[in-house]
């Protein structure tokens, strides 16, 4: 599975890259993350409870970040195991340009899944892995942009209500 796209966030480009490398910041932008620890030189340890069609796992994995270019573009690479449900892992390629007086977020990303989790299908497995993305991206851009307790706030809501219930406050 892959996709692309390209973000607008209202923050420098150094704002940015150093957000993306803030273990507590994964931790609230990371759907369904319970832990994450560790650090960018020797990667990162993450807990993430996540259902997927009929399947619900607590997915324990590593990330690691590499090909770190300062402001401007890194790789991330995960992979995680749920158990009876299988395991998932993939990768990223993020680069930042400076644009319209904060920062074009562009990535890339491929994910692969298997045991229980492949018998689910391309469509299920696909859609899951796009609105994971974009539930991250989405979650990183207002906590980068709400800035404090107000950002946090926002992500808060739709981790604790598990699903789109927390985003219909608007």
């Amino acid at each position: 599975m892959q996709m692309s796209d390209t973000r607008q966030i209202a923050a420098s480009p150094a704002e940015v890259y150093a957000a993306l490398l803030d273990p507590g910041m994964l931790q609230k932008c990371v759907p369904g993350a319970q832990e994450v620890t560790g650090s960018v030189e020797e990667g990162f340890q993450a807990t993430v409870v996540q259902k997927v069609g009929p399947v619900k796992a607590t997915f324990k994995g590593e990330v690691m970040l590499s090909d770190l270019v300062e402001n401007t573009s890194l790789k991330i690479d995960g992979a995680g195991k749920g158990g009876a449900a299988g395991f998932a892992k993939g990768g990223a390629e993020v680069r930042l340009a400076a644009k319209d007086g904060g920062t074009e977020l562009s990535y890339d990303v491929e994910a692969k899944v298997g045991g229980k989790l492949a018998q689910l299908g391309s469509r299920i497995i696909d859609g899951f892995a796009k609105k994971m993305a974009d539930q991250f991206f989405d979650n990183f851009q207002a906590t980068l942009e709400g800035g404090g307790a107000e950002g946090e706030a926002d992500v808060a809501a739709p981790e604790e209500k598990k699903g789109w219930f927390g985003r219909s406050k608007g």
